[in-house]
């Protein structure tokens, strides 16, 4: 017999864990607010973007297909366990005909890169869409998604496992000096981020100061970012930047405005890797408190292996 029961939030641990081997579905309320029916404890997982992935890995389950940032580039972040997995194509134009070829049996996405043809991902698969932006974000998906596969209790544990992660590193972290930083896509005028977007966070946890501050209308959908031209941005003059790299076009390296800034100066400008764009996963944020600890303050703490560091947050049954 096949019931439904519409679960949201944390709700939906208990009701998965207690009954993941009767054979029902259940209706999960994802981001977009659509109750999607979708197999108790399922296996074979597609990621559109690789938080999906993220998170299986770290519960011990490898997915069967994801997107990839930049062809060819393997995440370093998830221990090289995605090397041999089925590619579906650039996070925002996944290939849907790839994605049927993987036959899964539930399909977790970026919410923005596939709501406007979910029609098509439906066709497949289950298909849940997440909005995975902020901070507030990390938890919350952590912990429905462990339930979903099937382990209620382990992505609690994980939340708690960061947060403590966090106010350690913060606590190690100088106490008399707060770096000025900013997080941004590259470009002509560069896109940076608030101190509510994930990444951003993190950085001010450690003691970072965003020259990009908060966001100034919290109650605005999406103002999590901004354009900042050049001019703007040697105003507030940034000791340490970090860039989300997609390659080597880097326009904002030919302006010369760009030069005067004192991050590029004493080259104190990163090129950061995959889990600083995608950092809601488990152990890509992990990943990303570790590097950026050290960025904000060599002195103080080490540089990071990521591919080794990450490698001790996936149970040993991947490995």
């Amino acid at each position: 017999m096949i019931g439904a029961v519409v679960l949201a939030g944390c709700l939906l641990g208990q009701a998965i864990g207690a009954r993941a081997d009767d054979g029902m579905t259940f209706n999960v309320i994802d981001d977009r607010g659509v109750a999607v029916a979708i197999p108790a404890k399922p296996q074979k997982i597609a990621a559109v973007s690789y938080f999906a992935a993220d998170v299986a890995l770290a519960l011990g389950l490898k997915p069967i297909a994801t997107t990839y940032m930049v062809e060819g580039r393997h995440p370093d972040f998830l221990g090289g366990h995605l090397d041999d997995v089925k590619q579906i194509g650039q996070r925002a134009t996944p290939n849907v005909e790839l994605l049927a070829e993987a036959r899964p049996d539930l399909t977790v996405a970026i919410r923005r890169y596939t709501e406007g043809n979910a029609q098509q991902y439906e066709k497949v698969a289950p298909y849940l869409a997440y909005d995975l932006e902020l901070y507030a974000d990390s938890d919350r998906t952590i912990a429905q998604l462990a339930t979903i596969l099937g382990q209620p209790k382990r992505g609690p544990e994980l939340n708690a496992q960061f947060k403590q992660d966090l106010e350690s590193f913060a606590a190690k972290a100088p106490k008399n000096t707060h770096p000025r930083f900013v997080v941004m896509w590259g470009g002509d005028i560069p896109w940076v981020f608030r101190s509510e977007n994930m990444t951003a966070a993190i950085l001010v946890a450690l003691g970072g100061d965003n020259i990009a501050g908060q966001n100034p209308t919290p109650s605005v959908p999406g103002n999590w970012g901004m354009e900042m031209s050049l001019e703007t941005m040697l105003e507030k003059d940034p000791e340490v930047i970090f860039v989300y790299d997609y390659g080597p076009e880097r326009p904002q390296e030919s302006n010369p405005i760009w030069q005067q800034l004192s991050a590029v100066k004493n080259g104190r400008v990163h090129y950061v890797g995959d889990h600083w764009v995608e950092a809601h996963g488990p152990i890509a944020r992990e990943m990303v408190l570790r590097e950026a600890a050290h960025l904000l303050y060599p002195q103080t703490f080490p540089a990071v292996d990521v591919k080794a560091e990450a490698r001790k947050f996936i149970p040993a049954a991947i490995q």
